[in-house]
């Protein structure tokens, strides 16, 4: 979907989404002791958050030139998760990663998405 038809989504439109993403999170973390993707630890992000050499590269360079944290690193990919599954894709691609950077930059990945999603 594009931003363009995004633009235009009504809240119900919205809700259906978040919904969905809310539910492929609970799918996804089913016997785990945690139901969104903020709460993921590190073996969780290994396995949930695999991105490719694209969006690898274009994440250090954000965290060498923003001079974000190691640890806002795992952030943003929880967050990059949780843009993909409102978007209904299987896989985080590098515009997700985009985007999560913007948030991060923004100084909002202190934001728990959980609440939001």
């Amino acid at each position: 979907m594009s931003s363009e038809e995004k633009k235009g989504e009504s809240s119900a439109i919205i809700r259906e989404r978040v919904n969905k993403a809310r539910d492929v999170q609970l799918e996804r973390f089913k016997g785990d002791n945690i139901y969104c993707n903020s709460r993921m630890d590190k073996s969780q992000i290994k396995e949930y958050c695999v991105i490719n050499e694209e969006s690898k590269t274009l994440l250090g360079l954000a965290i060498d030139k923003l001079g974000m944290s190691a640890r806002a690193y795992d952030k943003i990919l929880k967050v990059a998760r949780t843009i993909a599954d409102l978007e209904d894709s299987p896989s985080i691609e590098t515009p997700h990663i985009s985007k999560a950077i913007q948030c991060g930059s923004l100084k909002l990945q202190s934001i728990p998405f959980c609440n939001i999603i």
